[in-house]
């Protein structure tokens, strides 16, 4: 399967109304290997080649209409993004519960997934739930839960829910979680090694596209980000990050089940055996790239940035653990804020979409040879870690 950048391209321009101009380049080469790699490696069936493709032509629209609008309105481009508040843990480590709960919070501003697709134009503070694009995506039902309904159970995102950054970046085509949705090898290999500025620089357009009609304090979240995490510092030097930790061991065990069931969506090649010895070469990686980033920020004088929160509390007791995040971060949670946050955490509960079974010998994956090359990151954090299963 061959899959045509240049028809894309051309296909998208048509949707955007005849705009010509992609932004910056880079996403060019990204795009040329992620298709490529989407038809050599993907073994993708016929619902995964529209998927690709609906894809890919999505995200060209998109760039094309926030690239013309920062072009129509340059006010936008020069306003800052400020102290932005990034979750940064390893996936299936709470990131998306913890997202949520603080999207709850009405002074945070949270991507949802139909402003992340379709930026342009801006959404306002006052017609936000009223956009015909928030209710349409309210409407609409989830392709992803009618042909594999057992993933919810495994991961979900309702519409008037964060999102992850990694829809953004995809639309740079610089994100894991294209590696995520398809068994993309050598896009997955060129990922790890190229620089994520520029797509970032894109991700910054994105959001001062969104905040200029509907501001507030951008918390944002994605596994993603432990890719290149410098190349996010470089673009929004005043982030701040919360790290959230669990015993990888299990993490691994979850995230290969994940991929292998979001991956057999778009392909009926069973590739169990490749899914285990990358992806757990992807968390070793992350894990790696984390505590890297950690070291050269505090070697830089910032390592109150961080604040860090265990999987563990966060189920246990999550009031109490957003309350403590505050407080590092120093931020008031306001009354408001905290009654929002206790009606979600008493109507949003693990398990509500169904339990998440998993285990490493489904995969032939040896938990002590596992526990062995994580040994520097569970002593670093043995505090935050839960007892290893």
């Amino acid at each position: 399967m061959q899959f045509d950048a240049d028809g894309f391209e051309e296909r998208a321009s048509e949707a955007a109304g005849g705009l010509t101009d992609f932004g910056h380049p880079s996403y060019r080469e990204a795009l040329e290997v992620f298709l490529g790699s989407a038809g050599a490696d993907g073994a993708l069936n016929a619902i995964g080649e529209a998927s690709v493709e609906a894809m890919a032509i999505g995200s060209l629209t998109n760039r094309l209409r926030v690239t013309d609008w920062h072009a129509r309105h340059p006010e936008v481009g020069a306003a800052s993004v400020e102290s932005p508040i990034f979750l940064i843990g390893l996936p299936r480590t709470g990131t998306t519960a913890l997202s949520h709960l603080l999207g709850a919070d009405p002074a945070n501003r949270s991507l949802l997934a139909w402003e992340a697709n379709e930026s342009v134009p801006p959404p306002t503070a006052q017609g936000y739930r009223e956009d015909p694009r928030f209710v349409a995506a309210m409407e609409a039902p989830n392709m992803l839960d009618l042909i594999n309904p057992e993933f919810k159970a495994i991961h979900f995102d309702p519409p008037d829910m964060p999102v992850e950054c990694a829809t953004v970046l995809g639309q740079h085509f610089t994100s894991l979680h294209l590696a995520t949705v398809y068994n993309v090898e050598t896009y997955r290999r060129w990922l790890f090694a190229a620089d994520h500025t520029e797509a970032y620089r894109y991700h910054r357009q994105v959001l001062q596209v969104l905040q200029s009609q509907c501001p507030g304090q951008w918390q944002l979240k994605s596994p993603v980000h432990l890719v290149d995490p410098s190349a996010l510092a470089a673009v929004y030097p005043d982030a701040r990050f919360v790290l959230t930790h669990r015993d990888p061991v299990r993490v691994t065990a979850s995230v290969l089940s994940l991929v292998r069931s979001l991956t057999g969506t778009f392909s009926d090649a069973d590739r169990t055996a490749y899914i285990a010895e990358a992806w757990t070469d992807v968390v070793v990686t992350l894990l790696e790239r984390q505590s890297a980033f950690r070291d050269a920020m505090e070697a830089r004088g910032k390592g109150g940035s961080f604040v860090d929160v265990a999987y563990a509390d966060l189920v246990a007791d999550p009031m109490g653990t957003v309350t403590t995040v505050y407080e590092q971060l120093g931020q008031r949670l306001s009354p408001e804020a905290s009654d929002a946050m206790h009606r979600h955490a008493a109507t949003h509960t693990q398990g509500a979409h169904g339990s998440h079974q998993y285990s490493l010998d489904d995969f032939g994956v040896s938990p002590d040879a596992l526990a062995e090359r994580f040994a520097d990151y569970t002593t670093r954090y043995a505090a935050h870690l839960e007892a290893p299963r």
